[in-house]
């Protein structure tokens, strides 16, 4: 057992804050202090957050474990044999320790670079120096990855084979050619760390029993876990806010935080940056981002997959990195190479410069929409062209950050002057950035603008002129319907009149106009259509954007001189990425005209964006909800998903800070901001939107002079102090966790009960009956929802059971740590359109055999409670929206076996396989509904129970008991999935493994 104090050990390898993963067979000598880049601007954190010493490399089970396309073959036939089946596993891998101090296959083009007053800065391994044409021509995001796989040839993880695809990448990559990533870091934030830790102490008592040394479960790779989505909005309008929202979201949260208090000492090469700290995605690019490594002598690039499917803001800063799931990120720290397809690249030319008043929202909304016309899943999209130079590093974020809302892998923006201006202001020292720059000129990753540009392939192609870009924002329930702001009020109405869907309410013609009339605080107030009862800043997507949040300010600020204030029945919020934007806000002035219009700092993290909106003021909700009001929210985040703002909102804007604060003021969505007045000021004349908005100018000069590198380095400096809630957290000291089974936070998970060294197998999927029948676009809240527990869910009545009080109940999201809650909370969504109750919105289905309606949890009970399995049938872009495990891990725990629909959304297709769950598409121009299918069919799978004769992509036959037969798409896309699925997922398949190099 370790105390919460670091000891030393001289038998372990000292921690590189910024290292690598140690995937070797030796030890390495101790790195100089020198090879950390941003040690001049970290003090050393606190000992109870400090990363534990590094295993000994000789400890190590067998660098990232084994990988599955290698072992497939003796995997495949395992079932019944025991520890034998992975016997040829275990002799490759003793094998490569054989040779494991063989030259390098790339030995041969490792090359120094010289600093310019004398020395080097390091040694890198050089693309130039292959003298390979087809690498001039190779996108920068397909540079990086080829860059890996040369530094990580050892020819048994990574081979020559492997580096040869990558440089083929013209060829190679319409042919879906499969290769093994090994990023330099895992990055995740509490929702998704918390059940990651749980995972890892789970799998820590799976090794146990298997006989084999527990301690072996630990992060192979830097791990940073960043707390902050507990937050939530309960205190808003208040000065006090944000210290009154701390305190209770520690008073939910202490067991969670404590838990992952615990993680950070329990498991080694883990940081834990605490609560009130700011957004991941903000913190990652401001503090965690290296852009260039430089560790014990080598150099090479930043790369990291978190668990938030925006972490793709990261690539805003030429870093690339994209989501996972939590399951895919587990794997990945523990070593396992991450297994991908060799991916397609868009280039995204810009031109041009932005209009006068036209945000860096304005922009990401028209590039969402252009891109997922345009069709970019699972592909990264790289921007480039003479338009780059006028986007801050902040504007590029912002687009990288939106990724997932139009379905790329990331959206990459390859390292210019801009981003080495944003080191310097970001507190990276100019030792560093001239570190930076030098490495990444010298290996044909830098882009200079200056000089003549090479022609670089692409893909496809796509262009925008920036100068067309207008004012806009997206609703009401998904952030790529993009609506012009001069279109908003025609819009708007369309929505009212139109069906119930994306675009729709159906309210009837002679209720459009009501007007609902109810005492606020004893003064009179209403509400009618479109009004808006949440204004909140809020999320990484534009907090992150000096511009937009000091316009915003200027918003404000305007909007009080001229006597506009906003109605007190607005729940407005404020809550910044990092401390960096108080302190700005503050040089500025502007925060006390932020405090005016009631947009007070609420907290440092993610909160309406996530769901953590907090519950509205009763007298509101009463008028929501007895007037059956379409109440609105507006929120400058990048997830206006249906039910996921808020439970009453049921049209939810994504707007640029500015506009959160112009429709604040207006109070509702329905105007035309071009022709109508906004309010009446002090001197009784109208106020239009146009007399409340700063021109670009005005903004460029605030931030001139508010925005200045000092801010970052102190604010950072202190990042990981914590603060007295959190360090008064008592850490258990066993490095096995000690689970409470009367917790209802934390809970040992089931995923690896009776667990024995013989793989499951394929399993047959025979008369299984249909859970669910879904349309288009189910996204992971519909799955998984991550806000609000609804006082009359299974979930709730498990909390009630025990002992909780409604008051306490948290959210889903808080909760990730009980598999009890979550798969009680799985389809939970109380938007959820199920095509069984014809037309009812709600989480219920029926139970097919007995015609009951039926929660989901009862229902899925039923069926395991009957011996029957089930299935899933769904449209298009199923699992859209956060890269959320529980989306997988709930299914899975409620016995459905597969899911059949028109396409998958990246990550949450992956998140299935690596739960054991098959992926299955409809061929082309097929769906359930053109072949017939209600759901009340049984469906039975026709796989083959030997994973050998499976292909990836192959056909699959589907027959039901009424005669019909037709052919779906095996979505296992590489032969690595088939590992997983053969060993029932991706940690059973990790665990034998280890065991099997132990043993």
């Amino acid at each position: 057992p370790r105390s919460s104090l670091a000891r030393t050990n001289p038998t372990r390898l000292p921690v590189n804050r910024t290292g690598p993963p140690r995937i070797c067979m030796k030890l390495l000598p101790t790195p100089p202090a020198s090879s950390d880049p941003y040690s001049h601007h970290r003090l050393p954190p606190p000992p109870q957050l400090r990363r534990a010493s590094f295993p000994p490399a000789a400890s190590r089970p067998f660098a990232g474990l084994l990988r599955a396309a290698r072992v497939r073959c003796s995997s495949s036939s395992a079932a019944g044999r025991g520890r034998g089946s992975v016997a040829p596993a275990v002799a490759r891998f003793q094998r490569r320790m054989a040779v494991s101090g063989t030259e390098h296959a790339y030995s041969n083009i490792l090359t120094s670079l010289p600093k310019p007053e004398g020395g080097e800065y390091g040694k890198f391994y050089s693309l130039p120096a292959l003298n390979d044409p087809r690498i001039d021509k190779l996108p920068y995001s397909i540079r990086i990855l080829l860059e890996s796989a040369i530094r990580n040839c050892d020819g048994f993880q990574v081979t020559k084979n492997d580096v040869e695809k990558i440089i083929d990448w013209e060829n190679t990559s319409p042919k879906l050619a499969e290769i093994p990533f090994k990023p330099a870091r895992v990055l995740l934030q509490d929702f998704t760390g918390v059940p990651a830790v749980v995972d890892l102490a789970a799998m820590r008592d799976a090794l146990a029993k298997l006989g084999s040394d527990a301690n072996k479960i630990n992060p192979l790779v830097p791990v940073d876990l960043v707390i902050d989505h507990s937050v939530q909005v309960d205190v808003a309008r208040s000065s006090n806010a944000l210290q009154s929202n701390m305190e209770l979201e520690f008073t939910r949260n202490r067991e969670r935080f404590g838990f992952l208090k615990w993680g950070s000492t329990a498991f080694q090469n883990m940081l834990v940056v605490p609560p009130g700290s700011g957004i991941v995605h903000q913190v990652n690019l401001e503090y965690l981002g290296r852009v260039v490594f430089n560790t014990d002598g080598i150099m090479y690039p930043d790369s990291v997959v978190g668990t938030d499917s925006h972490t793709t803001m990261i690539d805003g800063l030429g870093v690339a990195g994209w989501g996972v799931g939590g399951i895919e990120a587990e794997a990945t720290m523990l070593g396992q190479p991450m297994s991908m397809v060799l991916p397609g690249v868009v280039g995204f030319k810009l031109t041009g410069k932005l209009r006068n008043g036209v945000t860096a929202t304005d922009l990401v909304l028209t590039v969402t929409q252009m891109l997922r016309k345009h069709g970019v899943v699972g592909k990264f999209v790289e921007f480039h062209g003479e338009g780059m130079g006028k986007l801050s590093l902040a504007d590029r974020a912002t687009i990288a950050n939106m990724s997932p809302e139009y379905g790329a892998t990331m959206g990459f923006f390859p390292v210019d002057h801009v981003t080495l201006d944003y080191l310097r202001l970001t507190g990276r020292s100019d030792e560093t950035v001239s570190m930076i720059e030098a490495y990444l000129r010298a290996n044909n990753m830098f882009v200079d603008y200056n000089e003549p540009q090479l022609e670089r392939v692409y893909s496809s192609y796509l262009a925008l002129d920036l100068d067309e870009v207008e004012p806009c924002i997206s609703g009401p329930k998904r952030p790529h319907d993009r609506v012009t702001l001069k279109d908003m009020k025609s819009d708007w109405h369309a929505c009212l009149d139109n069906k119930v869907g994306f675009k729709g309410f159906a309210v009837p013609k002679e209720q459009q106009d009501k007007v609902v009339k109810f005492d606020f605080n004893g003064q009179p107030a209403e509400l009618k259509h479109g009004s808006v009862v949440i204004a909140a800043i809020t999320s990484c997507t534009n907090t992150s954007n000096p511009s937009v949040m000091l316009g915003a300010a200027l918003v404000a600020k305007k909007a009080c001189e001229l006597g506009l204030e906003v109605k007190p029945w607005v729940k407005t919020s404020l809550a910044p990425g990092s401390g960096v934007v108080t302190k700005y806000l503050l040089k500025s002035g502007l925060q006390e005209y932020f405090n005016k219009q009631g947009f007070h700092l609420v907290g440092y993290g993610c909160t309406t964006c996530i769901g953590n909106s907090g519950e509205l003021h009763e007298s509101v909700s009463a008028a929501i909800t007895e007037n059956d009001v379409v109440a609105a929210a507006v929120l400058s985040g990048n997830r206006n998903f249906e039910g996921r703002v808020h439970p009453l909102t049921r049209a939810n804007y994504l707007a640029s800070p500015p506009l959160v604060v112009a429709y604040a003021l207006a109070g509702t969505v329905d105007i035309d901001f071009e022709k109508e007045p906004i309010g009446v000021g002090k001197d009784g004349k109208e106020v239009f939107f146009r007399d409340i908005w700063p021109t670009t100018e005005e903004i460029a000069e605030v931030v001139q002079s508010s925005v200045l590198p000092d801010m970052f380095k102190s604010t950072y400096e202190a990042i990981t102090k914590g603060n007295p809630m959190w360090n008064e957290l008592p850490v258990p000291e066993a490095s096995l966790y000690s689970w409470d089974s009367n917790s209802t936070y934390i809970h040992e998970p089931p995923y690896f009960k009776d667990m024995t060294m013989s793989p499951p197998g394929p399993h047959a999927v025979k008369n299984a009956y249909c859970l669910l029948n879904f349309g288009d676009s189910i996204t992971t809240d519909h799955i998984s929802p991550a806000g609000s527990i609804h006082r009359d869910s299974p979930a709730a009545k498990y909390l009630l059971e025990r002992g909780v009080d409604r008051k306490d109940f948290n959210s889903y999201g808080s909760r990730r740590g009980n598999d009890e809650v979550m798969a009680r909370g799985t389809f939970a969504n109380i938007r959820i359109v199920n095509k069984f109750l014809g037309g009812e919105v709600g989480p219920k289905t029926i139970h097919v055999p007995t015609g009951e309606k039926l929660s989901v949890f009862d229902a899925a009970t039923k069926y395991k409670s009957e011996g029957h399995d089930t299935i899933i049938l769904a449209g298009a872009e199923y699992g859209s929206g956060s890269s959320r495990d529980w989306a997988a891990k709930g299914p899975m725990l409620l016995g459905v076996k597969a899911v059949i629909s028109k396409s998958f959304e990246r990550i949450h297709r992956s998140n299935l396989v690596g739960m054991g769950i098959i992926p299955l598409c409809f061929k082309a121009g097929e769906d359930a509904d053109s072949l017939g299918l209600t759901g009340h069919e049984r469906y039975t799978i026709n796989l083959p129970t030997d994973v050998s004769e499976i292909r990836p992509g192959q056909d699959v036959t589907i027959t039901t008991d009424n005669d019909k037969s037709f052919t779906c798409i095996l979505r296992f896309d590489t032969e690595v999935e088939l590992a997983y699925y053969n060993h029932g997922g991706i940690l059973p398949y990790v665990i034998r493994n280890m065991a099997a190099a132990q043993n």
